[in-house]
Formats: C-alpha cells, structure tokens, sequence
C-alpha cells in the first residue's frame, strides 16, 4: 500500500488528482489557464467539489480556450450562471471572463503565460521537504508576489493562497509530505 498525503483521502477521484498531477510540472498553457479558473472557483470551497465539477467546466468554458472564454458576452455569462455544474457564483464566473483577457495579455507579453508565471520560482520547481500536512504554507513570498503582479495586472480571485493553491497544483513546488510516494518521485 502506499503512502499518500493525508489530504488525498480515500475518495478515488482525488486520489486519482494526487497520484497523477498535483505537484507535477505543468508548462502548458491551455492547463495552465484551466487552473488558473479552477483556483479560483474554489475559493472558499473544498477542491474536491471542484474535480467534481471539472469536467462541466471543461464543457462550460469552452475546454478552458482562453481567446474564446475572452470574448464572452453579459449573455453567455448569464448562461453560465444557470448551469448547475458548475459554481454559479456571479463574480467567479464573471473573473474567469476577465482572467482570460488579462491571459492574452500576458501571453502577448511574454510568448506564454508559462514564462510568465514560472518566473516567480526562477523557471524550477521548488522542492519543499514537509513532514506533515500542518507543516504545509497557505501562502509563501512568492505566492504574494505572484498574487500582487496578478492584480496590478487586472486578474481576479487571485489572492496569495490562491496563488499558492495554483503553485503546487501546476508542480511550481513540491508540496508533497515526505513520507508520500510522489515527494520522491517529482524530485527528480
């Protein structure tokens, strides 16, 4: 049996998550921008609801396609804000609308939002050495200088410890307990 970090639980779906793609490094820029949106639905949620959402997401947002998500009108919002699959929550949904526009924007920049955003951890994940889930930061320096850049930008829903949420998720750090099988593993 192996041994997991304490959050994953027993509920396959998030164990799944853990075993696959939490902490592994993601420089693609559709995902990024899809977790970019999905960090932010979950504020003040449990990240479970949110996998569990994630395909209606997915559908919803036009697989997470930035310049299409950019262009959504008060009627597509509107349209979003009756489908029961996803967090229907006006301000959330209207910030995924407003994150995409600002995502053009840096990718436009930048050449991509990855070199963009990797640069708040110098282009290499960080490899953090927690025993324990308490251990484990809501937020770190580099999460407040990436929320901080994120709205003088004109991003949305992008605290510190969302941003920090979107660094482990995306493999920015390792985060894994190092008694779980996956800390080893993304080490390399």
């Amino acid at each position: 049996m192996k041994t997991r970090c304490v959050w994953s639980g027993s509920d396959p779906l998030y164990r799944a998550y853990h075993d696959t793609e939490w902490g592994v490094p993601l420089h693609d820029d559709r995902a990024l921008f899809e977790f970019l949106i999905l960090e932010g639905a979950q504020a003040g949620l449990s990240w479970i609801t949110i996998l569990k959402k994630r395909d209606n997401y997915r559908a919803a947002f036009d697989n997470f396609d930035a310049t299409r998500v950019a262009r959504y009108d008060a009627n597509q919002i509107e349209s979003l804000l009756q489908n029961p699959g996803i967090v229907r929550n006006r301000l959330k949904v209207q910030s995924a609308v407003v994150n995409a526009q600002k995502f053009l924007e840096v990718q436009q920049e930048f050449g991509s939002f990855d070199s963009f955003i990797w640069r708040f951890v110098d282009g290499r994940p960080r490899q953090n050495a927690w025993r324990s889930l308490a251990d484990v930061p809501a937020s770190t320096t580099e999460s407040d200088a990436m929320s901080r850049e994120l709205k003088r930008r004109g991003f949305k829903f992008v605290g510190s410890t969302i941003c920090y949420a979107l660094m482990q998720a995306t493999g920015m750090v390792n985060d894994h307990t190092t008694d779980c099988y996956r800390h080893k593993e993304l080490q390399k």
